[in-house]
């Protein structure tokens, strides 16, 4: 086991945009949208667990490199049964952002299930992917 050397890469801007899903019933994404949760809003509290996450990213995640962020941002698209989470990180480094973006989006995904679980067992936090790449010598990667 080793961490990769990164020592001889060259420092480029890196952007990763990951998203993922929460399901829930219909009646928990009405108190969401009411702010009727005891705990608080439940979007504003999972978007700092996300941002907060993404920065401790190489403490969770052993073999991790810890790299400077200079951005991260989670947006939220409510439906009738689910929450969309997008996350997008940059930062000027010599390896990609996509752990860290990856970290705040399934942090921000079970910051929802924690806040709203008294209402529904059933959540689910599904389809945790990678939507676009960019930085570094392998080029853009974006999911078709």
């Amino acid at each position: 086991m080793k961490m990769i050397d990164i020592g001889k890469k060259n420092v480029t801007l890196r952007e990763a945009i990951v998203e993922g899903k929460v399901s829930l019933n219909s009646a928990v994404v009405a108190a969401i949208k009411e702010n009727r949760i005891p705990k608080g809003n439940v979007l504003q509290t999972a978007k700092l667990a996300g941002i907060l996450a993404a920065k401790k990213t190489p403490e969770t995640i052993p073999l991790c490199h810890p790299i400077a962020i200079e951005y991260v941002n989670i947006d939220f698209s409510v439906g009738k049964k689910e929450i969309r989470i997008v996350t997008t990180v940059r930062g000027r480094a010599k390896t990609g952002v996509e752990m860290e973006a990856f970290t705040a989006t399934a942090i921000a995904g079970l910051t929802i299930y924690d806040m709203c679980k008294f209402l529904d067992r059933t959540i689910t936090i599904s389809e945790i992917r990678l939507l676009k790449k960019s930085g570094g010598k392998s080029g853009t990667y974006e999911r078709k």
